[in-house]
């Protein structure tokens, strides 16, 4: 496919500072990916050449292990994942498995629809698993929150936002989009929640967000990269409350959230670099220097 346009992630971040195991070396990273159909290979259906698709992050999955025919693909013990393990978007071609390929249409820009490729579905998984609470609370107010803050105000939720202690200006985005409070991370919300998602990869925000939700709560870990959880009371998750991590995505996930998405009127805040400009890029994301999303053009 041709890359018209590729989102930059945290996890590529993970990825070229070395805190993910294994990469393939060299590798092209890269997995928000928006791009039309160059070429078709053997025994592909349902896709057609000049086709705008969208390639997420689980690029591959093996078909035959026991987690992909219990229909859990996103647990897979012999993935792919694009721009990790294969070669990913940070470039102006790539190639992707089909079954991995998922059709956008026309509606919205490339820039636009790219930070759905993770930060959507990603988000989008994260908010099934919390369920189905009202009062939500979101740690780390970045691209995947921005995108989360609005399908769960369209979804009827109130939506607490926790930034970075004194980051007033991300407080002030995350009420421009809805939130019903916005603070910092280090603060108690002002009523109990039902459920926390947290999108930052600070460790130590599982105990406060553990605290923050009242009893039978859950806490949505939600990267795939954090930094170690510190030891915590008994108390913090007694009374049934619930810590769980989200991995990666089903092939379903992605037909939900991507049929939704254009009912749902999901506005990204991008913030767009030429290719050459990608380690700058990178930069910026790891420094905080943008809002929502930041989307690399060829």
């Amino acid at each position: 496919m041709k890359v018209a346009a590729c989102g930059v992630c945290r996890t590529d971040l993970h990825v070229v500072d070395g805190e993910l195991p294994d990469p393939m070396v060299p590798i092209t990273p890269g997995h928000e990916i928006v791009g039309r159909i160059d070429a078709i290979g053997a025994g592909v259906d349902g896709l057609n050449l000049g086709e705008r698709v969208g390639i997420p992050w689980l690029g591959h999955t093996c078909g035959t292990c026991g987690y992909c025919v219990a229909h859990t693909e996103n647990l897979c013990d012999r993935p792919l994942f694009t721009g990790y393990t294969r070669d990913g978007g940070f470039a102006t071609a790539t190639i992707a498995d089909a079954r991995y390929a998922f059709p956008l249409g026309e509606v919205g820009t490339d820039v636009a629809l790219a930070p759905l490729l993770c930060a959507g579905l990603i988000g989008w998984r994260s908010l099934v698993i919390a369920g189905d609470g009202k009062k939500l609370g979101l740690y780390g107010f970045g691209a995947a929150a921005h995108i989360v803050a609005q399908v769960a105000k369209w979804q009827g939720r109130s939506v607490f936002a926790f930034t970075r202690p004194g980051d007033t200006a991300a407080q002030a985005f995350a009420r421009r989009l809805g939130a019903t409070w916005a603070g910092g991370s280090d603060e108690m919300p002002p009523e109990s929640l039902d459920a926390a998602i947290i999108f930052a990869t600070v460790g130590s925000l599982v105990p406060l967000a553990l605290k923050a939700v009242h009893k039978g709560g859950r806490v949505v870990c939600a990267g795939i990269h954090m930094s170690d959880i510190p030891s915590f009371p008994y108390s913090l998750m007694w009374g049934e409350r619930k810590l769980v991590s989200v991995a990666n995505l089903t092939r379903q996930d992605g037909m939900d959230f991507l049929r939704l998405a254009p009912r749902l009127g999901i506005i990204t805040t991008t913030t767009t670099y030429s290719l050459n400009q990608a380690n700058r890029a990178l930069a910026d994301l790891r420094a905080g220097r943008f809002e929502g999303a930041a989307v690399l053009v060829p």
